[in-house]
């Protein structure tokens, strides 16, 4: 299945399609590469590990929070990303991003990561300390979109993330018998995301600079790190300017929520 990836300009109706059916696009030079070479000097000194001495690369996984720096600002505020949130998610229908994170850095290592499991994001009851807790609803309430933000070279060996295409119809069915209140991550997790319809995997790979816009209801998993060089990204959502994405009485819904209404209508 060929996925085409958004020019610098605005997703046209092919990319708009393919948000609707398969939950993703990816975004090339979304961003400059030399923002991700800055950002990625920032993240290197505070994950305690040198870059030329893989000796100190002692953990799969070093996860860093939120960062507000010149260089991740730029990044999420990039042209081609604004073009496509308004593509996407609607015109004044989300909040712009004064920082980014998390940041899962991934390393090269016979360990297992430990989090490499199926799952969707949570977006509301997140002050639950039990994160197994946390929800998600039909309207996606507290998420317009899941983003992946590559801050160096990935390729198939380097821990891409991976995508179960189409995946995010199976979490709108799954959540809209169950209203507002929708599901907890527990429950989710019970209804085995990867035993699902069958869907086709792809690997979120690309250059430093590139961003993966994702529906937020799409499945999706860490894997081990193969390769050589670490991985760095980051994982933030895009929030909603209202309450969630979805208005049953909006007369012209944005791709985000039509995708919904259709696997709904399915």
């Amino acid at each position: 299945m060929p996925f085409s990836n958004a020019s610098t300009r605005a997703p046209g109706a092919a990319q708009v399609d393919q948000f609707i059916r398969h939950g993703f696009i990816r975004i090339d030079e979304a961003f400059p590469a030399h923002v991700a070479e800055q950002a990625r000097a920032i993240l290197w000194r505070d994950s305690g590990c040198d870059p030329g001495n893989p000796v100190t690369w002692t953990r799969p996984v070093i996860r860093l929070g939120g960062y507000s720096d010149a260089p991740f600002v730029e990044a999420a505020n990039a042209p081609p990303l604004l073009a496509a949130f308004d593509a996407l998610v609607g015109v004044k229908r989300w909040l712009p991003r004064g920082s980014l994170g998390t940041f899962p850095l991934r390393f090269p290592s016979n360990l297992p990561p430990g989090d490499d499991g199926w799952h969707v994001d949570a977006s509301f009851g997140t002050d639950t300390p039990d994160f197994m807790e946390w929800r998600v609803n039909f309207a996606s309430k507290g998420r317009a979109l899941l983003m992946l933000f590559l801050f160096s070279d990935v390729g198939p060996d380097d821990a891409p993330t991976r995508i179960r295409a189409g995946s995010h119809v199976d979490i709108a069915r799954l959540l809209a018998p169950h209203g507002a209140a929708g599901l907890s991550l527990r429950d989710l997790a019970a209804a085995s995301f990867a035993t699902q319809e069958p869907r086709e995997e792809v690997l979120a790979t690309g250059a430093a600079g590139t961003v993966y816009l994702c529906h937020p209801f799409l499945v999706h998993a860490a894997q081990p790190h193969r390769g050589r060089h670490p991985r760095f990204m980051a994982q933030p959502p895009l929030l909603p300017a209202g309450d969630g994405v979805l208005d049953m009485a909006d007369e012209n819904p944005p791709p985000v929520a039509r995708a919904i209404l259709q696997a709904l209508d399915g």
